[in-house]
């Protein structure tokens, strides 16, 4: 369902390279901000101030460039971005990808997309481990963490008459309560992305009133939820639309 996995994997990149993406983003917020400035226009970029690791690669994949890069993310000598404010996601494509994760300094979240073993099966098709198995390896990797660290979020892209059901709410609200219940001090978070269009001949964006609904019975469940704000789907570069296209 994500056209930017579909690409393939091509190389890793370096700790280096993935530290030069957030220094030439705030090279380009400092340029902006000057040509704002000399032109007295209100237009200003501030300097990049939350970094999340998702979308395009697996961070357990390249998790030694991936935990340097982080580190000197987190660096008050380097880029000093707040430990809060730094997000690594990961699929889990086995339980000890949490641990190796965890020894970087940000926030978790995982790719879960279903609970049902069976359904996140199909939706992602590397899964070699039970959602049980997988949620006992974040569960002792959240347990070696410091109390700020061990807040988690669980990341679903919903899609339309697929994973959307109250059934699938509930299995969310269960796995959420279960890693609460397990590790003293932790908070769950649930954060729905409403699947974007990528041309696939079954799956659909569900309508904004089914995701609200969805989004009301984990929060009545007692967790917190929120729906991510869908951005650059119309030039197809949104969530999972994101992809090269080779003309021929």
């Amino acid at each position: 369902f994500c056209a930017t996995g579909k690409m393939g994997k091509m190389a890793d990149l370096t700790a280096e390279e993935i530290l030069c993406q957030i220094y030439f983003a705030n090279k380009v917020c400092r340029i902006v901000s000057s040509i704002a400035a000399a032109g007295d226009s209100a237009t200003t970029l501030p300097p990049c101030d939350n970094v999340v690791l998702m979308g395009m690669g697996e961070p357990a994949d390249n998790a030694v460039a991936v935990v340097r890069a982080v580190s000197t993310m987190a660096d008050r000598r380097m880029f000093s971005l707040a430990q809060s404010k730094i997000t690594v996601s990961t699929v889990a494509p086995n339980p000890s990808a949490f641990t190796t994760l965890g020894s970087s300094p940000a926030a978790l979240a995982w790719s879960v997309h279903a609970v049902d073993d069976s359904l996140r099966k199909e939706l992602v098709p590397t899964t070699k481990f039970s959602m049980e198995e997988l949620k006992e390896g974040l569960v002792e990797a959240l347990k070696s963490r410091s109390k700020k660290l061990r807040r988690t979020m669980l990341e679903v892209a919903l899609i339309d008459s697929v994973n959307d059901s109250e059934k699938d709410a509930k299995l969310l609200i269960s796995l959420a309560q279960s890693i609460m219940t397990d590790v003293e001090g932790s908070k769950v978070v649930v954060n729905l992305i409403p699947f974007n269009d990528i041309g696939h001949p079954t799956y659909r964006t569900p309508s904004m009133e089914k995701v609200l609904g969805f989004q009301k019975i984990i929060t009545d469940g007692g967790v917190l939820c929120y729906v991510r704000t869908t951005r650059g789907d119309e030039e197809n570069a949104a969530c999972g639309q994101l992809a090269t296209s080779r003309s021929k």
